[in-house]
């Protein structure tokens, strides 16, 4: 399944972009990640919504990927920046093609919660 929500916002730097998505920055923004246990560079452990997971880090071309390593349902999420559209754009993806209702909403949530908080750093 897939899941996207974008931000508006015009002129932004894709390496501006990238420098706020680090490890010890996502409680500040996506209020679904509670906190960060530890983390390296690309590498780490948070505590969710969905409980205590293994995160990693991967920096890719318009902007950052985020993998929960131990997830049983393979959840990873996107950030990037969309300079033709001026927004960034947060893709999540799961394994599977339906799953059950809860966890879909709190799927849908998630990337919301990360709508809302690059909004708030982001805008003036």
């Amino acid at each position: 399944m897939e899941f996207f929500h974008q931000v508006r916002l015009a002129g932004l730097d894709v390496a501006e972009l990238k420098r706020l998505l680090t490890m010890e920055n996502l409680p500040v923004l996506c209020s679904s990640i509670q906190t960060v246990n530890s983390a390296g560079d690309d590498e780490g452990s948070i505590y969710c919504v969905w409980g205590a997971f293994d995160v990693r880090r991967q920096e890719i071309r318009y902007g950052v990927r985020f993998s929960l390593l131990n997830c049983p349902h393979a959840l990873a999420w996107t950030v990037t920046w969309h300079e033709k559209d001026q927004c960034i754009v947060i893709h999540c993806t799961i394994d599977e093609k339906e799953q059950d209702e809860l966890f879909v909403d709190s799927i849908h949530e998630f990337v919301a919660a990360w709508s809302a908080g690059l909004s708030g750093r982001l805008k003036p």
